[in-house]
């Protein structure tokens, strides 16, 4: 939102109670805040983090039903309810977390299905709970003495807590952890390249999402006085779903804008649609069906996309100059053994991709790593940094066994890498998506991000990723979303994000493929202008002019084999590199 959008909106929706209006309107309006506060879990979890859930309906359960039991049967005062039904709420998302978040694909929507049918029929089961009956006689909500009842002075309570929990959803991320949440999308193999653990954000986000869903529910509770098994029911959690997709799934205001565009046409569909048909039942659910296949045709990124068009966008502030460097590590001696690759071996079923391949990089060396497609140079690539498991040989690194090792482990030890195909986070800016980069330069957690205390960490870390982009001769492009790049600038900013993870040594898999002459030979000037600072670098790259003006040494490959290892002009000279590469000793 602009600047001044959000007090405005938050004024008018805070002090709505002292207007003229009907207290149905303040009905509506609680219901939304109420349905708000879910849905923006949704889109950090599902939106941002591109993990599908149906169960948060269920969490929503436990908030309430917490809030019921404790407040109805024990008389315990509301603030220790709410304490209650988060706790519960966190414990439920960490244990089922644990469980499904190892998930992918297909596998891991229908886990949420399966939990969030569970959660439902074990409250619609207990006689503790009431079973379907439920739990009546809640009183309303008492804070400080003061009686809120179920309207007007309850309205102001829901829309703080939507209010805040939109900040706290904003600055999370606009922050270290939110751009590693953002990373998830991307897949794991980036984000743990760049040292980050994807299991451990997966689960920060869905346990964000389920905090936000209890607090919702505890407010449903006192609001209704009364709770029951059929609020929170999977159909429920499918809807929490469509508001987010409807609103902007990736949106964080798209989320009230769901929440509150399907609120008010369900209660119009529910009365019209009798008139029209002559009959009473839930045929809204079947327009709804057929809005979200129009949406999901036509508006992809949901209706906010259009108001933001109307919205002036806001530049970030450029604010680093006087930030302190980020730590650095120590860089090897130049000519120390660096990087020890011993047999190394990787069997895809009955193919050999990698067949027993040895080589060593010295400390400031270049060494390139060549051969026909399908060679096996990126698969090798992988081996090193942990991608894919050994089948058979070690790799070593300063000294130090690496094999095994997690690909966010060996980050941690000092190398860093680029892609093949290019993983870039495409909505994110070219400063963030190289801010990324900084992450284990870095401490700041998901708290500290909420509260706005890790300010001085993030100059520190935009500092250090425009320094790194000045090197490559992108700065000026540093605020362009990283989606609107040429194939070519997409590979120079990922070579900023790997050199901001200060590596001692950096795997550049073809980063010339789609740079123009003019770009080829200023990468090469940065390469040698990082080799002559005590950078290593191994090199994959199809451009033999670029490898052999700029490696010290060569390791050809073919078909998985190591051909031959020497210096540019030993392979240029070897008849079996020319046999690899043209078919024929001619």
């Amino acid at each position: 939102m602009s600047r001044f959008a959000f007090p405005a909106f938050a004024a008018v929706m805070l002090l709505l109670p002292l207007l003229p209006v009907p207290d149905f309107w303040i009905t509506q309006s609680i219901y939304i805040g109420l349905y708000a506060i879910v849905v923006l879990g949704l889109v950090l979890l599902t939106g941002v983090a591109g993990l599908i859930s149906f169960g948060q309906a269920a969490f929503v359960g436990v908030g309430a039903y917490t809030a019921a039991y404790l407040g109805a049967r024990l008389g315990v005062p509301p603030l220790l309810t709410l304490l209650a039904g988060v706790t519960l709420a966190v414990l439920a998302a960490i244990v089922l977390g644990a469980i499904t978040l190892r998930m992918s694909g297909h596998y891991l929507p229908l886990a949420t299905i399966a939990w969030g049918l569970a959660l439902n029929y074990t409250m619609a089961n207990m006689e503790g709970l009431g079973k379907y009956d439920g739990i009546l006689g809640i009183p309303t909500l008492n804070l400080l003495g003061l009686d809120l009842g179920t309207g007007r002075g309850l309205h102001p309570l829901v829309w703080a807590i939507v209010l805040l929990a939109a900040l706290a959803t904003v600055r999370l991320l606009d922050s270290r952890p939110g751009r590693a949440i953002r990373a998830l999308r991307s897949g794991a193999s980036m984000a743990e390249a760049m040292g980050i653990s994807t299991f451990r954000y997966k689960l920060v986000a869905f346990v964000f999402a389920a905090v936000l869903a209890a607090v919702s529910g505890w407010l449903f509770a006192y609001f209704q006085r009364s709770v029951s098994p059929s609020p929170f029911s999977i159909n429920k959690g499918i809807e929490y779903l469509f508001m987010a997709v409807l609103g902007g799934v990736s949106h964080v205001w798209g989320a009230i804008l769901g929440s509150g565009v399907v609120r008010l046409v369900e209660d119009e569909l529910q009365v019209l649609l009798p008139r029209l048909i002559g009959t009473s039942g839930n045929f809204e659910t079947i327009v709804f069906g057929i809005v979200l296949v129009v949406v999901l045709k036509y508006a992809p990124d949901g209706l906010w996309a259009f108001v933001q068009r109307w919205l002036p966008q806001r530049q970030r502030v450029r604010d680093w100059d006087q930030a302190r460097p980020l730590p650095a590590r120590d860089k090897p001696a130049p000519g120390e053994l660096l990087l020890t690759v011993d047999a190394v071996r990787k069997t895809f079923g009955g193919l050999v991709a990698v067949n027993d391949v040895s080589f060593k990089v010295h400390a400031g060396d270049i060494v390139g790593l060549i051969g026909p497609n399908g060679a096996g140079k990126s698969t090798t690539f992988n081996l090193i940094t942990g991608v894919h498991a050994l089948s058979g040989g070690t790799v070593s690194f300063g000294g130090r066994p690496i094999t095994g090792l997690p690909s966010r482990q060996i980050a941690r030890r000092g190398i860093s890498r680029t892609f093949q195909h290019v993983k870039l986070i495409p909505e994110m800016s070219v400063l963030e998506n190289v801010a990324l980069g900084g992450y284990l330069r870095s401490r700041a957690g998901s708290v500290r991000a909420v509260l706005r205390l890790d300010r001085d960490e993030e100059r520190q870390l935009f500092a250090e990723a425009e320094r790194q982009l000045a090197r490559i001769g992108m700065a000026d492009q540093m605020l362009e979303p990283a989606g609107n790049l040429a194939l070519g600038s997409q590979r120079l900013v990922e070579i900023a994000r790997a050199l901001c993870t200060d590596p001692a040594l950096l795997l550049l898999d073809e980063p010339a493929a789609g740079l123009r002459h003019k770009e080829k030979q200023a990468l090469a000037d940065v390469l040698r202008q990082l080799k002559s600072e005590g950078m290593s670098i191994l090199l994959v790259e199809h451009d033999m002019d670029f490898v052999m003006g700029l490696t010290d040494r060569i390791v050809v490959m073919e078909f998985g084999n190591k051909l031959m290892e020497g210096t540019p002009s030993e392979v240029q000279a070897s008849p079996a590199v020319r046999a690899a590469y043209l078919g024929t000793d001619h």
